[in-house]
């Protein structure tokens, strides 16, 4: 379908129009006055009336193992990162290789918060390493306390039930879980992409399996 790209730091005016309409970051897709915020293909689908013909949604069990491969490969890059490397930043974006690893297992914290608080805001994702965590090792270790916890949580009943109130409006847990599962594994994709870039590939390839049955855009950027 043809669609207008808006370039929103170039366009004071589209950044202002998004605010209006309640949308506090890009991407987002809007059609009048109606908008859908970050990659979501299925409400893209409902909002420009064509049939989505995604692939099945795993099941929230197959989810949470899925989210703990992601993270677990995670933590073994990251572990390994080179302190060289973890200045990298792909162009047009502000976020280190550093952060984005600390990013990465936030995202994965943040399914059993938002489950806790019935609520996801944007600012958890916004919070950068902190001072304690100054390298890969540091930053992997962090990753695997957000294992444990999650483990730890996801053992209690009923743990994936309901509906959050989240930034971009209130979405079931059932989805939550997928996206913060796919959310986790982009940014994985990325760290894989930064080292590739600058010529240190990864000793461990990242698993074509990681990525079946999630709706995950094509580029990694």
């Amino acid at each position: 379908m043809a669609f207008d790209s808006v370039d929103v730091a170039a366009q004071p005016s589209a950044r202002a129009e998004l605010t209006r309409l309640g949308v506090p970051a890009v991407p987002a897709v809007v059609v009048g006055d109606a908008v859908v915020h970050g990659w979501n293909p299925r409400a893209v689908a409902e909002l420009v009336g064509v049939r989505y013909e995604g692939e099945e949604r795993l099941s929230p069990p197959a989810l949470a193992e899925r989210l703990d491969l992601v993270l677990a490969a995670a933590c073994r890059l990251v572990h390994d990162v080179k302190p060289e490397h973890l200045s990298l930043c792909h162009p047009g974006r502000d976020r280190s290789l550093h952060q984005l690893g600390y990013h990465l297992f936030r995202v994965g914290l943040s399914v059993r918060d938002a489950m806790f608080e019935r609520r996801l805001p944007s600012t958890w994702f916004g919070e950068m390493a902190p001072a304690g965590l100054p390298d890969g090792p540091t930053v992997a270790g962090y990753g695997k306390a957000v294992r444990r916890a999650l483990r730890t949580w996801l053992e209690t009943e009923d743990a994936i039930s309901g509906c959050v109130e989240t930034y971009y409006g209130l979405q079931a847990a059932h989805e939550l879980l997928e996206r913060t599962t796919w959310h986790a594994l982009q940014h994985l994709r990325q760290i894989h992409g930064l080292l590739e870039e600058a010529g240190a590939p990864p000793r461990e390839p990242l698993d074509p399996a990681l990525l079946e049955n999630l709706p995950l855009p094509k580029s990694i950027w």
